[in-house]
């Protein structure tokens, strides 16, 4: 398990240089609040990335939103550091609150959720529809398909489409 280190700290060591802040949070997550001077590595990729390793004079601190996923992963990130590793005390939202520096940008609500509700509103959508026209179970049917589909084989084609419209582009 990886050790705690408050936000004020972990500050402190940026500031001096005496850190590397490593971001595990995803890039449209990044996008709304991040800690200037951050590495981004998201979680989902963080095996394959090429992150050097740390070393006594710059070890890594470990980062993600509320300190939850750091955690559940700290194991993995652990070995990944190769090094002296800590992770950053709640997160960077414990960093923003503390009042340290962030740069805030502007993030349209996430893909996934966006993916929840339209999935949703179309099956609710199918299933009042079979009041007044009985084929529209059919939607409800190709609905749970698709997520079934997307599921097993990594491709959301709803996702994609959804990414494509103009409140997801910057």
């Amino acid at each position: 398990m990886l050790p705690l280190l408050s936000p004020a700290d972990a500050f402190q060591k940026l500031r001096e240089g005496k850190i590397r802040l490593v971001d595990i949070r995803e890039p449209d997550e990044v996008i709304s609040v991040r800690v200037p001077g951050a590495e981004v590595v998201p979680l989902s990729v963080i095996k394959w990335a090429p992150l050097p390793p740390a070393d006594e004079k710059l070890p890594i601190v470990f980062t993600c939103h509320s300190g939850k996923r750091t955690s559940a992963q700290s194991d993995q990130l652990e070995k990944l550091a190769a090094g002296p590793a800590w992770q950053l005390d709640g997160g960077v939202s414990a960093w923003a609150r503390a009042g340290l520096p962030v740069e805030r940008g502007h993030q349209a609500m996430p893909i996934f959720r966006q993916i929840q509700i339209g999935a949703g509103s179309l099956v609710l959508l199918g299933l009042a529809g079979v009041f007044f026209w009985p084929p529209m179970i059919w939607l409800t049917a190709l609905v749970g398909a698709g997520l079934v589909f997307a599921g097993l084989t990594g491709f959301c084609g709803f996702g994609l489409l959804l990414s494509a419209m103009p409140w997801n582009k910057k």
